[in-house]
């Protein structure tokens, strides 16, 4: 880390490791296209769900490699034996709720008439008038948009996106952008 980079503002949650500096300088709230790329945010928010991101972080590189780089198609050929593997890879999350999702989300994403990328940037919020977050107490946990954004989802087979994890995809993948005020990435409202 540069000494420019360390005396950034930055967002509250993002200063306690240097996996955090990392992801929120450079991924967190920058806008992401590809249904590969927003299948894997939404597996990886999925995944965290109950945990700290900061495990999800440091367990991505081998939640890449277990689930075939994200790639829907390969994932929706998941069988038992693969559910059984994934369970038994001290690199990953072994929940078996949250594997079984992720595979029966990518059978879910082939399944889509839109693009997946198309389907959530769909939920954006209108952003007339939005006030930027002055501290994280300021930023919400859902919203209306992440609650009909759960619904569609769930509607269409997803599972584990609920409007909590869907927010956090939101804000990931810079659907809202919700960097505090004061933080060197925060853009214009």
């Amino acid at each position: 880390m540069t000494g420019a980079t360390a005396e950034r503002s930055r967002c509250g949650w993002a200063t306690s490791a240097p996996d955090y500096v990392a992801y929120h300088d450079d991924e967190w709230g920058t806008p992401l296209r590809g249904t590969t790329a927003m299948y894997e945010r939404l597996s990886l928010e999925g995944f965290q769900s109950g945990l700290s991101w900061l495990v999800i972080l440091r367990k991505r590189e081998t939640f890449r490699a277990a689930f075939a780089g994200f790639e829907p198609t390969s994932v929706a050929e998941f069988g038992d034996a693969d559910v059984e593997r994934l369970l038994g890879d001290p690199g990953i999350v072994r929940n078996r709720r949250k594997v079984e999702a992720t595979i029966a989300n990518a059978r879910a994403v082939l399944a889509l008439d839109t693009p997946l990328d198309d389907l959530l940037w769909g939920f954006a919020p209108d952003h007339t008038g939005r006030t930027r977050p002055v501290t994280l107490s300021d930023v919400p946990a859902t919203t209306p948009e992440s609650v009909a954004m759960a619904k569609e989802l769930k509607r269409r087979g997803f599972r584990f996106v609920g409007p909590t994890t869907c927010y956090a995809l939101m804000q990931a993948t810079g659907i809202v952008d919700d960097h505090v005020s004061t933080c060197w990435r925060a853009g214009p409202t």
